[in-house]
């Protein structure tokens, strides 16, 4: 094993036992919501048409919802994104002359055209007013949102727990706590909505558990373990999902309907692994981070700094090294290694993008992948990694790389 990684392995032991004993109240967690739900081989069978009385669909909405502690979830195969289940959920809830307010600045590239483009159905076209703040310095800036409530009414207060594209630190449970505490003061009935992608049992509290109104999120990241085929879920108030549902469905139906002919098995197991699966995408990131730290590379977050996210964000400073970068994580996938990734112009992206994602399910996140924008500074987010040993044989190849 390379020396460096060794090093690594070792003095980040104390990290590795924290990440230990939140996977394992997550676990707990997980198994206590399957029993409690009676879950049984007969919740995996697929169903056709209409879907109407689709035991294994509303089961598995049922033990989401429990674990995070919320009155009601939608997980659904016709949700085809993170995008989607943030997109449906504020289609869902809000209506025309509604504000929202970011307080975690600019949403999400593939967000952006959701809110902002004029002439495809967004946000913008249905007179829907959406804001931002700001974070300082990593955190809320609550005077200045105090300040916008006393000019706006405000529907929605929006909230992006995971770095994104930006080179802050993801937010904590507890900071999303004190958020929703702070606004319930000021505005009891305003709402409060976490898009919660890339945090899933990364803390022992998902965000519906410390106030969230409302939180959504892909299958295909972090709850789905790596082996969920596709989908996506939003949980909170019962009230709330139930107008998402009218908007991902009918509104007349909501989520009386809904087949999918494949069966819901990978779901089940999927989020049955997501907590260990986590465990192994988070060492993995801590071990990119003391690394590439230790060469001089400018990391988020440091390994022993708070973990929000399974994300760990690299600062490159030069393209070139960027699309090495990816090429050396491509390299070393079980899937599509023979392949060379370039910068291109992706769909939902303003600037050139470049993905590296050897997956069995494709553009599977919690699997082993980076991928950035062709922007200065020129930074990689790392983030996935079923197991350790594929993140330390990666790191390995990296570090021939940036030689």
């Amino acid at each position: 094993m390379n020396k460096e990684i060794a090093e690594a392995l070792q003095n980040t032991k104390e990290v590795f036992e924290r990440i230990d004993e939140v996977t394992l109240y997550n676990q707990e967690k997980v198994i206590d919501a399957f029993r409690d739900r009676n879950v049984a081989l007969r919740h995996f069978n697929g169903t056709s048409g209409y879907g109407s009385d689709d035991v294994g669909r509303e089961t598995l909405g049922e033990v989401v919802a429990d674990i995070f502690c919320a009155e009601k979830a939608i997980v659904s195969p016709l949700i085809a994104s993170g995008t989607g289940a943030i997109s449906h959920a504020l289609f869902g809830v809000l209506r025309p002359d509604d504000c929202v307010l970011s307080v975690t600045g600019q949403p999400y590239d593939t967000l952006k055209d959701v809110v902002y483009k004029q002439g495809i159905g967004s946000l913008k076209d249905f007179g829907i007013d959406f804001e931002s703040i700001e974070l300082l310095d990593g955190r809320f800036d609550f005077g200045a949102i105090e300040k916008f409530f006393t000019v706006r009414k405000v529907k929605m207060v929006y909230v992006q727990r995971s770095k994104g594209y930006a080179s802050r630190p993801a937010l904590s449970i507890a900071q999303i706590e004190q958020l929703c505490d702070f606004v319930k003061k000021i505005s009891f009935e305003t709402i409060v909505f976490c898009d919660n992608c890339y945090g899933e049992f990364v803390e022992k509290f998902e965000p519906t558990a410390v106030g969230a109104d409302l939180c959504a999120g892909s299958f295909i990241k972090n709850i789905g373990g790596g082996l969920a085929p596709t989908g996506g879920y939003i949980v909170g108030r019962g009230d709330l999902v139930d107008l998402v549902a009218g908007h991902l469905t009918a509104p007349s139906v909501g989520m009386e309907v809904g087949s999918y002919t494949a069966g819901y098995r990978l779901f089940y197991q999927g989020l049955f692994l997501a907590p260990h699966t986590v465990n192994q995408a988070l060492k993995t990131s801590i071990l990119f981070s003391y690394v590439l730290a230790k060469r001089g590379f400018e990391v988020t977050p440091h390994f022993d700094e708070h973990l929000g996210d399974i994300v760990c964000a690299i600062k490159l400073g030069d393209p070139n090294k960027m699309i090495k970068f990816c090429q050396a994580i491509q390299s070393i996938s079980p899937v599509d290694g023979f392949v060379k990734p370039e910068p291109w112009n992706q769909a939902g992206y303003s600037d050139k993008v470049i993905m590296a994602a050897g997956c069995f399910v494709e553009g599977a996140s919690i699997e082993l992948s980076c991928d950035g924008p062709i922007r200065e500074p020129y930074t990689v987010y790392l983030q996935g990694g079923l197991t350790l040993e594929h993140g330390i044989l990666a790191l390995e190849k990296v570090l021939q790389t940036l030689q």
